[in-house]
């Protein structure tokens, strides 16, 4: 069914329409949306990674709400900007105006149907400015929308605990806590023995990138064959069901806050003033 990881009482599509209108209290209800890719992530991982993290992070922290909390989840964007990923087979992107509109118009829908909270939880790191400009798009158009773009892993968490200090400072893509959560979430689509290190070399100008991480652009073919970025190789299962259960709990703490938060509300809209804006893209994926 696909609800996927989320309990199918707070799926918001299993809803009917009629049960949809005779929701209590929409305007407070959260809706979240996890925002993924389709793309490489390395010979161990399968191309699902970032939307599996996503829609996963974010069933688990519904479960962990009391009933009192509204909040339904919307089936993920699956398909992301993943450009710099192109290079390797079984990369599916889209170009960045193409995902701007995309989850611009899934924000009227939500808004359309009555809502006035949306949260989008993006497990890509390729494109959060997208959900941030699409964000604004949305807060622009309508003066009562709260609209919450947010990485998945930008939450407390328990993974630095495992990882090595070289892997904080230089993985960004299929490494130690990636390849760790989804040894916890999808297991079966996880084959450890293809499992290989890859880093970037350090940047060279300390001013331009104090940690060494690139500070320049960058496609994953830049840093070897294999498409890792950071080193698998230390992850466990056990690390994994620690990362998301941590993941979890930080994600069902803020959905709580934002269900109680009361956000100004502007009485006029100004529809569409963003859409001659230039699309700011890229950025590096999360670890």
């Amino acid at each position: 069914m696909m609800h996927g990881y989320a309990p199918p009482a707070r799926f918001l599509p299993y809803l009917s329409w009629t049960e949809i209108s005779a929701l209590p209290d929409r305007e407070n209800t959260v809706i979240v949306l996890p925002a993924g890719s389709i793309e490489q992530h390395g010979p161990h991982l399968p191309c699902a990674v970032d939307s599996i993290i996503a829609a996963g992070v974010v069933g688990h922290a519904l479960a962990r709400l009391p009933a009192s909390v509204p909040a339904f989840a919307l089936p993920p964007v699956t398909y992301g900007k993943s450009d710099e990923h192109l290079h390797f087979p079984g990369t599916f992107t889209l170009d960045g105006p193409t995902l701007e509109a995309t989850v611009t118009q899934i924000g009227e829908s939500t808004y359309r149907a009555g809502f006035r909270k949306l949260l989008i939880v993006n497990a890509h790191g390729g494109q959060p400015q997208l959900m941030e400009l699409a964000a604004c798009e949305l807060r622009l158009r309508h003066g009562d929308f709260i609209v919450v773009p947010h990485n998945a892993w930008r939450l407390p968490h328990v993974a630095g605990r495992y990882l090595a200090e070289r892997e904080k400072q230089l993985a960004m893509h299929a490494g130690h806590a990636e390849t760790a959560i989804m040894l916890a979430l999808a297991p079966d689509t996880v084959q450890m023995e293809r499992a290989v290190a890859s880093y970037p070399p350090e940047f060279p100008s300390r001013l331009l990138s104090p940690n060494g991480r690139p500070a320049c652009a960058w496609s994953a073919r830049d840093f070897g064959p294999s498409g890792v970025i950071g080193d698998p190789l230390p992850a466990t299962r056990e690390q994994g069901e620690a990362i998301l259960e941590s993941l979890a709990t930080s994600w069902a703490q803020a959905i709580t806050e934002l269900h109680a938060l009361r956000w100004p509300a502007r009485e006029e809209a100004t529809w569409g003033m963003g859409h001659h804006r230039g699309h700011v893209e890229g950025g590096q994926a999360p670890i």
